[in-house]
């Protein structure tokens, strides 16, 4: 008999423990969907479902991240630069660097600059 995959609770609610199993406003996930090109015409019911999830993982991951800053830079508040910083130190958020770096000041941790991650990076 097979048995209900990893993701199975996604669709009924049982991974999150709350009510339901998204938290982020699904018609807007699609609306999102919708406007990311000229050939999605038509998505199915489970696929803002999946993307909601994914959108939360991000979302927790992100502020985990910046939360370290946060308490290696002796604070319990999070501030924009917290999220800089997790940006700039995590290699699997580079393509957010040119959203960040204009607002980042100094990095708790890794480089100080763009340039400095680039040629990291990429020398």
């Amino acid at each position: 008999m097979r048995q209900a995959g990893a993701y199975s609770g996604l669709l009924c609610g049982g991974v999150s423990g709350r009510s339901g199993p998204h938290s982020l406003p699904l018609a807007r996930i699609k609306k999102i969907m919708k406007k990311s090109g000229e050939d999605v015409k038509m998505i199915s019911g489970e696929a803002p479902i999946i993307f909601s999830k994914a959108c939360e993982l991000f979302i927790e991951e992100l502020t985990r991240r910046s939360w370290i800053m946060a308490i290696q830079g002796k604070r319990r508040t999070l501030h924009k630069e917290d999220l800089a910083s997790a940006v700039i130190a995590t290699d699997i958020f580079d393509f957010l660097i040119s959203l960040v770096s204009n607002s980042h000041t100094h990095a708790v941790a890794g480089p100080t600059s763009v340039m400095d991650v680039e040629t990291i990076h990429y020398s």
